[in-house]
């Protein structure tokens, strides 16, 4: 297939920095890297293992019911939470 590309500065620059390297065919560097950036970019990328948070003993509850503030407050931070 023939066709027209546009190349940036910077990626020229490497193309024929490796062109030279190799003393290859301009054409022959692009198609080696479509081809492994096509293999790295249509790679599936592996799954990151799952979050786990390991469970710690808080002790008992320092109150009897937390559904009286005030009393919660004092057990927590003394009398003068106020």
């Amino acid at each position: 297939m023939r066709t027209t590309l546009t190349i940036a500065d910077d990626v020229a620059a490497q193309l024929d920095r490796v062109r030279n390297a190799r003393k290859a065919r301009l054409k022959d560097v692009i198609n080696e890297a479509l081809r492994e950036g096509l293999k790295h970019l249509s790679a599936k990328e592996p799954l990151p293992a799952p979050f786990q948070t390991e469970s710690v003993s808080l002790g008992r509850c320092l109150v009897d019911s937390i559904d009286d503030v005030a009393d919660t407050l004092a057990a927590a931070e003394g009398e003068d939470f106020r």
